[in-house]
């Protein structure tokens, strides 16, 4: 069954006059992923009535895979006494960010009417940044401390199980709520009694500073393949966990952000977003790449003597800027993808350099190459130009192509490496900004190289 039918399995249920008990327990054998998906497709009236039929821990789960925008709209929809229940039984991360969408009157109330407890849990998590990793960890996770007996340990887990369900990855703490190490659960359960905690405990389990940007640690996280990895503060004390289902999250909301800046846009754009914000996000570099265009309209002005001494190479002007465009972007693809690595050496980054030219200068022999050959064919064949002629003006062609690709390839990796020296997110250097000063680079390079050789060597005009 595809994605599509089954949101219409979905609505069918919700919509149908069975019992509530009835409805509630079909709902049971779904994702909660799908049903929150189905919920767009219902009306408000149906939307209400699923919110009286699913029980706060159902209608929680729903709420764990919708984003911010939905989240609130459907808040918005429910009673404000369920909205605190929901809440309640939200991760931290996520009722955090629900709650800065909400109205400051709503918010208010619900954090007032919160359990203190709860309360305290997303106001820690809401104390830090968007860009921090703590604002994206969770509570939901099995501690215990350093100095219990394996079936000590054992109760405790049982215990603590009942309300966190992230028990992959058994924490410990010292007396001071230290973090002390991590514990298999695997090698929990088949530990024998008899056996000594400590030799179960690893305290070289990998961790995070709450307060460190998530540019700075996603690829430490994702090196470790572990279920949870604990969240510290500068003091080294447990405050929560990121699990794999929030380093997925987070992953993809960077190469959200960066898939915007890439493509010349502040953040990133959304289809229910109004006009007016996103006109706001893709103008600024608009009109930045609008200044720089014209600077490359002025350079083609210089050479406008040789244009009209030799017209036809302004036939090939786009495949010169188009592909040295294209070739920058690549590099650029390649080098902020690698750049991500906070490890790179000052030798990786020579490497990485060399790298992208020797392919810039293998694609612009080969690619020049065969410009040279067909485009001399086409000069001759359908321009009706001599040989000598046609062919002088392919090799110029050819050999300004080779240039061009060599050139923008250095281009498309130094730049983002610049942005990167002096910190600012490389992804800034995007795709347009790249293609633009590379346009730079091949008018240059193509009308420099037509004079050059065309007309001041063999003097064609």
């Amino acid at each position: 069954m595809n994605r599509e039918e089954l949101i219409q399995e979905i609505k069918a249920i919700i919509t149908s006059n069975k019992t509530p008990k009835i409805i509630r327990e079909q709902l049971e054998d779904y994702h909660e992923n799908d049903i929150a998906q189905a919920m767009q497709y219902l009306d408000v009236k149906d939307r209400k009535k699923l919110y009286r039929i699913a029980t706060v821990t159902m209608l929680a789960d729903f709420f764990e895979y919708l984003d911010e925008d939905e989240a609130v709209r459907y808040f918005n929809e429910m009673d404000i006494r369920k909205v605190a229940d929901v809440i309640s039984e939200l991760e931290p991360d996520t009722a955090s960010f629900i709650l800065k969408e909400l109205d400051k009157d709503k918010k208010d109330f619900l954090i007032d009417f919160l359990n203190p407890e709860i309360r305290k849990e997303i106001q820690m998590v809401s104390a830090f940044d968007d860009d921090e990793i703590g604002s994206r960890m969770t509570t939901n996770y099995i501690v215990i401390r350093e100095n219990l007996t394996v079936p000590q340990a054992m109760k405790e887990l049982v215990t603590q199980a009942e309300e966190n369900d992230n028990i992959s990855i058994i924490f410990v703490v010292d007396e001071n709520n230290t973090f002390y190490g991590a514990i298999d659960l695997k090698d929990l359960i088949i530990a024998r009694k008899t056996d000594n905690l400590e030799d179960l405990i690893m305290t070289a389990f990998p961790y995070v500073y709450a307060s460190e940007s998530i540019d700075e640690c996603i690829e430490e996280l994702k090196d470790y393949s572990e279920d949870s990895i604990p969240v510290l503060d500068n003091s080294n004390k447990l405050l929560g966990v990121i699990t794999s289902q929030g380093l997925i999250e987070v992953v993809d909301d960077e190469m959200g952000e960066d898939y915007a800046r890439f493509a010349g846009l502040t953040a990133e754009d959304d289809l229910k977003e109004p006009l007016a914000l996103s006109i706001r996000k893709r103008l600024p570099w608009l009109m930045i790449l609008l200044g720089l265009g014209m600077i490359v309209s002025s350079v083609v002005g210089i050479f406008e003597k040789i244009i009209a001494q030799l017209t036809i190479i302004m036939a090939f002007q786009s495949l010169i800027l188009d592909m040295a465009g294209n070739v920058g972007t690549q590099s650029l693809a390649v080098t902020i993808r690698v750049l991500v690595n906070e490890k790179l050496t000052a030798g990786d980054k020579v490497k990485l350099v060399l790298k992208e030219m020797k392919v810039g200068l293998c694609n612009g022999v080969m690619l020049g190459s065969l410009s040279f050959i067909f485009i001399g064919l086409y000069i001759h064949f359908f321009k009706a130009r001599a040989w000598l002629f046609a062919f002088s003006v392919s090799g110029c062609i050819g050999i300004s192509l080779f240039t061009a690709m060599l050139i923008s390839s250095a281009v498309g990796t130094l730049i983002p490496m610049f942005f990167k020296k002096i910190n600012i997110d490389p992804a800034v250097a995007s795709g347009p900004l790249i293609t633009t000063i590379n346009d730079l680079v091949a008018v240059v390079t193509y009308y420099g190289m037509s004079w050059i050789l065309l007309i001041n060597i063999l003097q064609l005009s």
